[in-house]
């Protein structure tokens, strides 16, 4: 056999094995809801909402927050703001004809990034359950009960759920939410999840810790923090939301390669967190850095090397490996892979993963955000 073709034979079935392994415990442990003993329960709350140049969908925002099932005289908005547009003086109309919540608007005059806006809004949060969203995204009017009857149990200081409509209708991300759902719903049965969502998590007020300023992932790195403290930190599929996103190949490269950076960068940080904390550092931990970091290269030098042996194998014929991939990533970008369509979004993934890694390797990556134009009219 052609030896090219061996090698990349041998590392396709070591990039697949910790894959397997993890749908072979996820067909043993079968988890199910929220592993949190959950109970009914009202704890005050304060709504983080940071906003930068949000005057096309701030109002719908506020909208879909006040007509949360909650007893609005039990809720406090926290706004960090550092718009260069009319953003905070919507929200301060908003505002003047109601009783409730109450309303804490911190302006910012310069643009620092998201993860000091939060810490100082985090700081300024004084509700016993604290819930961050995002102002692209839109919550069910259950989702804070559900929230705080995961926070009822003395075990676990934070919860995230999952997109359950990408508005836009991508279906790229659509498939890939849906992968890690069952990902961190095992993560959770296990000890607790890693990634937290920024469109709703939620945390116990006395758990927060400050969050790195430069920081690109913030609320999976809270949820991190309170983990290694002490906490648990779960996913639970009964808390929902929904969240814009792309399909297009290039589109989507700035929404999920900046995700990827901030993730990346995280686990490198705390890699001094692998082995402990019980099943999160043992079982956890490994698995994410394996899919984030060690798959999406290991994959890269597969494609190459299987190429090179398919040409040296068959001459110009070879070249129909690369030409499939390519193929793949077309109809796939396109929504067009109908069974196969997850499968697509998991290498879209691996594809921002790799480019993530190469550009935290260059020293680039900041704590800004940009508002997407197009992600805000699937918003609207």
């Amino acid at each position: 056999m052609n030896p090219f073709v061996l090698v990349a034979g041998t590392l396709l079935a070591i990039t697949a094995a910790p894959y397997v392994a993890f749908l072979g415990l996820y067909a043993w442990m079968r988890p199910s809801g929220s592993p949190a003993t959950k109970r009914p329960a009202e704890p005050t709350v304060s709504l983080v909402l940071p906003t930068y140049n949000e005057s096309r969908i701030v109002e719908a925002k506020l909208d879909d927050l006040l007509a949360l099932d909650y007893p609005m005289e039990k809720v406090e908005l926290v706004v960090v703001d550092s718009s260069s547009d009319d953003t905070r003086e919507i929200i301060r109309n908003y505002f003047t004809k109601l009783e409730a919540p109450d309303l804490t608007l911190i302006e910012e005059d310069e643009r620092r990034g998201l993860a000091p806006a939060l810490n100082e809004a985090y700081e300024a949060a004084e509700r016993e359950m604290v819930v961050k969203t995002d102002c692209d995204s839109k919550l069910p009017p259950d989702v804070l009960l559900e929230a705080a009857a995961n926070l009822a149990d003395p075990e676990v200081d934070a919860v995230t759920g999952r997109n359950v409509e990408v508005l836009g209708g991508s279906e790229v991300e659509s498939g890939y939410r849906g992968v890690q759902s069952h990902i961190q719903q095992l993560e959770s049965h296990l000890d607790s999840t890693l990634i937290f969502h920024g469109p709703f998590s939620a945390f116990e007020n006395d758990a927060l810790l400050p969050i790195d300023p430069k920081s690109l992932a913030d609320d999976t790195e809270l949820a991190l923090k309170i983990r290694r403290q002490g906490g648990r930190v779960v996913f639970d599929p009964s808390v929902t939301y929904k969240e814009a996103s792309h399909s297009e190949f290039v589109k989507r490269r700035t929404q999920k390669d900046r995700r990827a950076m901030g993730l990346i960068r995280l686990l490198v940080q705390h890699r001094d967190a692998l082995g402990k904390y019980r099943k999160y550092g043992k079982v956890v931990l490994p698995f994410n850095w394996w899919f984030m970091i060690a798959s999406p290269w290991l994959l890269t030098v597969t494609l190459v090397i299987g190429t090179v042996g398919a040409i040296i194998q068959f001459g110009g014929f070879g070249l129909a490996l690369p030409v499939g991939v390519g193929l793949f990533t077309y109809l796939g970008q396109r929504d067009l892979l109908g069974p196969v369509q997850a499968l697509y979004s998991l290498f879209d993934t691996q594809v921002s993963l790799l480019r993530a890694s190469v550009e935290l390797l260059r020293g680039k990556g900041d704590g800004t955000w940009d508002v997407d134009s197009e992600l805000r009219e699937a918003f609207e």
